[in-house]
């Protein structure tokens, strides 16, 4: 599929077109890893790495070769690039991003999952609705079928 760049360099910004543009940038922001604060912990040889609401999550760096080879400065020096998704060392034109880190730990990848499925489970769409209702005219949830010898 190809798709044709647009050139809107002659566009007026009109409160309408800032308007939506606004929007676009939110909605994009939402969708992706922002962190506000990077720490290195000396005491565990750890990243520590806050968001917006508080909450952190805390990497051991030998879990990573791409930090697993950095002295303790070096890991002082990085620091939160392209808006909050990725850590830095420029010294070392370093830039790995934040969720590939987290995607690397299968704890916290079995969390992702546990939480989206939870999430999408919760969701109230037009086919869950539809469902419910063809359900409804049959009486209700059809029952599971227990397996014999089970309780």
């Amino acid at each position: 599929m190809t798709i044709q760049a647009k050139n809107g360099f002659d566009e007026v910004v009109t409160p309408e077109v800032l308007q939506r543009a606004v929007a676009l940038g939110r909605s994009r922001h939402r969708g992706s890893i922002h962190a506000q604060s990077l720490r290195y912990l000396p005491d565990t040889r750890a990243l520590m790495i806050t968001f917006g609401d508080q909450t952190a999550i805390v990497l051991p760096v030998e879990n990573y070769s791409e930090l697993a080879a950095l002295t303790g400065r070096e890991l002082q020096q990085l620091s939160l690039c392209f808006a909050g998704s990725a850590l830095c060392l420029n010294d070392r034109d370093l830039h790995v991003s934040i969720a590939g880190l987290m995607a690397m730990s299968q704890p916290l990848l079995e969390v992702a999952k546990t939480v989206t499925a939870s999430y999408n489970g919760s969701l109230r769409t037009l086919a869950k609705a539809a469902a419910s209702r063809e359900n409804g005219k049959k009486g209700g949830r059809p029952r599971s079928l227990t397996h014999p010898g089970s309780v």
